[in-house]
C-alpha cells in the first residue's frame, strides 16, 4: 500500500467499527442530555441556511439523533438526508425529524465501499462524526464528501483538536474510539481534499458528564474547489 492518502481507497483498508454504533446504541436519548449546549455547531449550521436557497440538498454525516441539526436545516426549508451508523440514533432522528431522511449507512458506503446512492448535495455537514474513523480513512471520508458536493458546494466540519488516531476513551458509560488533529493539521487536511477553508472558529466545551474532561472544537467552513 502507498505511504500517500491519495492512493488510499476504500478497498485498501479493513474498516474496523468495532463497538463504534454499540456504543451509541446504548446511549440513546442521553446523547443529547451529555451535550446539551452546541452554539458552535447550531452557528455553523447557520451559515449553511444563510447562504443556500431553500430547498437545498444537504447531506448531514452521522446525524445522531437529529438535533439541533437535521432539525435546525429542515425548519429552514431544507432537503435533509441523514447518516449514520447507530440504529438507536437513525431511530431517535427519525422521531425528532418526520421532515428529514434518515438511512443507517457509513460514509464507506458512499465512497465505493457498498453500494449506497445518494445523489449530489449542495452542502454537507459532519459535525463530530469524522473523528469516530481513523486518520487513514478521515482522508478517504473527505475526498468522498468533495465528491457528494455539486461543484461550489459547501461543506461544514467539526472536530475536537486532539493528536490522536483512533485512541480508546471513556465515553458515558462505555468506550469509544476516537482521532483527532491539531488545528493547522486539520487545515491542511481539508485543504489537500480541494475545499477552501472560508472561516474557521474554535470553542472549548465541556460536556455534562463526569468521565469526559473540557475539550477544544473546531469548527471549519468550506467550499468545495473544482
Amino acid at each position: 500500500m502507498s505511504n500517500s492518502t491519495d492512493d488510499l481507497q476504500y478497498g485498501s483498508l479493513r474498516l474496523d467499527r468495532t463497538g463504534q454504533a454499540e456504543a451509541f446504541d446504548m446511549i440513546g436519548d442521553r446523547y443529547d442530555e451529555a451535550f446539551p449546549h452546541k452554539e458552535g455547531q447550531i452557528a455553523a449550521a447557520q451559515w449553511l441556511i444563510e447562504s443556500l436557497p431553500a430547498g437545498a440538498r444537504v447531506l448531514d454525516v452521522g446525524c445522531g439523533t437529529g438535533l439541533p441539526t437535521a432539525r435546525q436545516l429542515t425548519d429552514a426549508g431544507m432537503e435533509v438526508v441523514g447518516i449514520d451508523l447507530s440504529d438507536g440514533m437513525i431511530t431517535l432522528a427519525r422521531e425528532h425529524v418526520p421532515a428529514a431522511r434518515f438511512h443507517r449507512m457509513d460514509i464507506a458506503d458512499l465512497g465505493g465501499g457498498g453500494s449506497g446512492d445518494l445523489g449530489r448535495f449542495d452542502a454537507v455537514t459532519a459535525f463530530f462524526a469524522l473523528l469516530m474513523l481513523p486518520r487513514a480513512e478521515i482522508a478517504l471520508a473527505l475526498r468522498t464528501i468533495h465528491r457528494l458536493l455539486v461543484p461550489g458546494g459547501l461543506f461544514a466540519l467539526s472536530m475536537v483538536e486532539a493528536d490522536v488516531d483512533y485512541f480508546r476513551i471513556p465515553f458515558l458509560g462505555g468506550h469509544i474510539r476516537v482521532s483527532g488533529y491539531l488545528r493547522e493539521e486539520l487545515r491542511e487536511l481539508v485543504e489537500a481534499a480541494r475545499f477552501e477553508v472560508v472561516d474557521e472558529s474554535s470553542c472549548a466545551y465541556a460536556p455534562a458528564s463526569s468521565d469526559v474532561q473540557p475539550e477544544e472544537h473546531l469548527f471549519l467552513r468550506c467550499r468545495r474547489l473544482d
